[in-house]
């Protein structure tokens, strides 16, 4: 690889008022203290509604009421979100418990698992909000870095059964995450009360600099052939290179992100780039260095462009890997080959190489409730009190029960069945791994419904799949109430993204192990136009296929959209 020593200078930028909130906050206290206490509203000062992102939490209003409460002269109905950091989505029986106790208490009576393996509580008020952190905190997780202008939730695969190096990927997830979580004891002192002590203060962030980092940053690590974590969306993706058991170290892909925006054509989704290998001794290293640049380079004048997929655009990804070996000291090696085969869950009983078992569950769309047919909330919680499994949250918004003796399995599976659970193989290949963000009514960006609605479009998608002999294949569908891309819309064979109430984007062509993003197909459909674009391409699909050829590489192969981007090996 040639080497271009003309390394770009740090751009001056203009700065955004976003960067003027976090550098007049004092390392993210701002006057949280102040809002928490002012009971005349529901809400919080605007600056604190982004510093409150990065102690775990957004503040929100029930938007199906927003329009009748502004008629009855009453301010929105307020509540906050708050998402737990769970690297690599594991967690005890106990934290799953005190989770499900804080939803009952102060939340919705729900809990919500995330595409980035996270507990999300919703409907808290913010009388509550202190109560609940403290909830979180004496379970031994928190809400710390969760959202906001840092590293989010570190990912990695945690169902032990598809690889012997589970264990060791997902305790690197741990180290990273803590790794670069922020010094600042703002969380400590807002939400436990704790005092900072004289000579505790911080005048910067070792790693994350005095005002953060540009943007939100995400990171993932999989273990091929399993993509469930969707590496290539992530600004940095870790794919574990393994030998005969043994972990040797990871290939470092860079730069991908899913949002865009749609009246700013300068933004786009964007897969990684695969720029070459370190050893797991160095992986650590080579982290940090990536995330101090996109710090340092990072645009910090316009957000909808701050995210390193954007930065690595700018520079150029040879002059990005420059940069990063020139900070580290030392050549990343030629990347390792591997190859990933998919990214969704694998569902039921698995034996680990440790002799424990994982029981791969369906949780639609992530949501843990109780209905009167359903009792899945019921089903997990009597589970979580036998005490004889661990709780793993997958990036699809699903669950594994983990760590489980051969004894203990029968006791699990005699609850799953008294509630009528272990259905795996009742369910329909498109609704196993389908991904749907909360939007509507909650979320502040979403434009059309995703979570609460694709459930009903899939009882629609099905019958047009049997009839064509597909209802067991596995196809990819995602959907989001917005182009941010918090459901990973772009990566899925059939994506649907909401434009306004009833309308969607709908986009084709992903590949089903996340190598490539799919396309635009038609603008602006209803349900109905959805189910007649879908039905003859099924039809085709069904008669046309090669062996083995997966919907979205079909509908590319086929000219039904042109060829989407894909991930970049670099080196």
């Amino acid at each position: 690889m040639s080497k271009n020593k003309n390394i770009p200078e740090p751009i001056s930028w203009k700065l955004s008022d976003v960067e003027r909130i976090k550098e007049e906050s004092n390392f993210l206290r701002g006057t949280l203290e102040k809002s928490l206490n002012d009971i005349v509203t529901g809400s919080i000062a605007a600056d604190d509604t982004q510093l409150i992102k990065f102690h775990g939490s957004y503040q929100q209003t029930d938007r199906d009421l927003d329009e009748e409460r502004k008629k009855q002269k009453l301010e929105p109905l307020y509540s906050f979100m708050i998402r737990a950091r769970v690297p690599a989505g594991i967690s005890t029986a106990e934290q799953w418990i005190a989770f499900d106790n804080l939803a009952n208490k102060y939340g919705n009576h729900t809990l919500k698992l995330t595409t980035r393996q996270a507990f999300q509580l919703h409907g808290v008020v913010k009388q509550n909000l202190k109560a609940t952190m403290r909830g979180i905190n004496e379970s031994l997780l928190d809400s710390i870095a969760a959202c906001g202008d840092v590293n989010r939730n570190v990912m990695a695969t945690s169902n032990e059964s598809l690889s012997a190096v589970t264990a060791e990927v997902a305790a690197f997830a741990k180290e990273i995450s803590d790794h670069l979580l922020p010094k600042t004891t703002a969380y400590h002192e807002i939400w436990l009360d704790k005092k900072l002590l004289t000579g505790g203060e911080i005048d910067e962030e070792p790693i994350l600099g005095k005002t953060y980092l540009p943007r939100k940053f995400k990171i993932a690590i999989a273990i091929p052939p399993y993509n469930d974590t969707d590496i290539y969306s992530n600004d940095i993706g870790l794919i574990a290179i393994e030998s005969k058991g043994k972990l040797l170290g990871y290939n470092i892909a860079v730069g991908g992100g899913m949002g865009k925006t749609y009246s700013i054509p300068e933004t786009y989704a964007r897969l990684t780039d695969v720029i070459g290998f370190a050893s797991k001794e160095k992986a650590l290293n080579v982290v940090e260095e990536i995330v101090k640049i996109q710090r340092d380079y990072g645009n910090r004048e316009n957000r909808k462009l701050a995210r390193l997929k954007y930065t690595i655009d700018r520079l150029g990804t040879e002059n990005f890997v420059n940069i990063l070996e020139q900070r580290l000291g030392f050549e990343l090696e030629e990347s390792k080959p591997y190859k990933f085969e998919s990214n969704g869950d694998v569902f039921g009983w698995k034996k680990a190489s440790t002799g424990k078992w994982f029981l791969g569950l369906f949780v639609e769309h992530g949501r843990v409730r109780d209905t009167e047919q359903y009792k899945q909330k019921t089903a997990l919680r009597e589970i979580a009190e036998l005490k004889i499994s661990d709780f793993r949250l997958t990036g699809n918004q699903g669950l594994v029960l983990g760590n489980v003796d051969e004894a203990n399995k029968e006791k699990i599976d005699a609850i799953l069945n008294k509630y009528n659970l272990l259905n795996e193989n009742k369910i329909s290949g498109i609704r196993k791994h389908a991904i749907a963000c909360v939007a509507l009514n909650t979320c502040t960006m979403a434009f059309a419904e995703a979570e609460r609605y694709l459930p009903s479009l899939i009882d629609k998608i099905e019958p047009l799949l049997e009839k064509n002999g597909l209802l067991n294949d596995e196809i990819l569908i995602r959907m989001t109430g917005c182009p941010n891309g918090c459901g990973r819309p772009f990566l899925g064979e059939i994506g649907l993204v909401g434009r306004n109430a009833g309308k969607y984007n709908l986009y084709l062509g992903a590949g089903f192990a996340g190598e490539q993003l799919n396309s635009l197909y038609k603008e602006m459909v209803d349900e109905k136009e959805i189910l007649e674009l879908l039905e003859p391409l099924f039809e085709q699909y069904a008669n046309e296929r090669e062996k083995g050829e997966k919907f979205g590489h079909f509908v590319v192969r086929k000219g039904v959209v042109k060829q989407p981007p894909a991930v970049i090996l670099f080196r």
